[in-house]
């Protein structure tokens, strides 16, 4: 066995719970809870040394919820709308996350959403940044 798996093995039983699928809700709360807690200690730095494992709890979040929820699965986009849309907000009332250009092009699909601006509509509608997240990286 190579020394990194060695080492991995060693510490595996340190990190099991926080890189693994959650196996129950409990388990999926707990994962939702770390990823507020990473997504406010990164802040809008994309290079932080944790914004991989913010990525990877995403990850593993969805995959749980692929399995437990498999409602009409909705994009990032599709979600700022309904947010928009329960809010009566119109795109220039989201100066927190780009100008009325911005949002529209990430309405649109032709882009997609950062941490900054997920942690930013996380605190405006007081849901979890995990909302956001997809199989695929945000930033």
């Amino acid at each position: 066995m190579t020394k990194i798996l060695q080492d991995a093995s060693r510490q595996w039983a340190n990190f099991s719970v926080l890189l693994s699928v959650p196996q129950n809700e409990q388990a999926y709360q707990q994962q939702s809870a770390w990823i507020d807690e990473l997504v406010d200690e990164i802040g809008e730095d994309t290079n932080h040394p944790l914004a991989e494992l913010l990525n990877t709890l995403g990850t593993l979040l969805h995959a749980y919820e692929l399995e437990h929820y498999p409602e009409p699965q909705a994009e990032p986009a599709d979600i700022l709308r309904l947010l928009m849309s329960e809010h009566d907000l119109k795109q220039s009332d989201l100066p927190e996350i780009g100008s009325q250009g911005v949002v529209s092009e990430i309405l649109n699909g032709k882009r997609q959403l950062n941490i900054r601006q997920i942690q930013r509509l996380s605190k405006k509608f007081h849901i979890s940044a995990a909302t956001f997240f997809t199989l695929r990286s945000c930033w």
